[in-house]
């Protein structure tokens, strides 16, 4: 008696955890949740891909600035070099006698106001 007792909750409690599982299963499977799985697997890979674009460019960044630190130090290209004074040249032209005598009589009117 106490065999078949055995057997039968053992069979019972099997049949409870593989039910279990299968409905865990089914509601993993559903459109919805696939959708969502997939969409937080592809956020993640675009984490990742941005991270080693973002490392890589740092790299190559500072290869370069390497690179250019030994070219210019094969060169003999000082970091400071002693640049020309800078050209100043006037903003506004100051003229004290018109340039010729023609340009002050012409019919064409620099306003842009008299049409309107």
């Amino acid at each position: 008696m106490f065999r078949r007792t055995f057997w039968f909750t053992t069979g019972v409690a099997a049949g409870v955890w593989a039910t279990t599982k299968v409905n865990r299963k089914l509601k993993q499977l559903t459109p919805e949740n696939l959708a969502a799985t997939t969409a937080n697997k592809a956020l993640e890979a675009g984490h990742r891909l941005k991270d080693r674009a973002v490392g890589f460019a740092l790299d190559v960044r500072d290869g370069m600035a390497q690179r250019e630190a030994e070219l210019g130090e094969a060169l003999g290209i000082n970091e400071n070099p002693e640049l020309p004074a800078p050209r100043r040249f006037a903003a506004i032209e100051n003229r004290t006698t018109p340039k010729s005598v023609d340009s002050d009589r012409t019919t064409y009117s620099y306003n842009r106001n008299e049409d309107h």
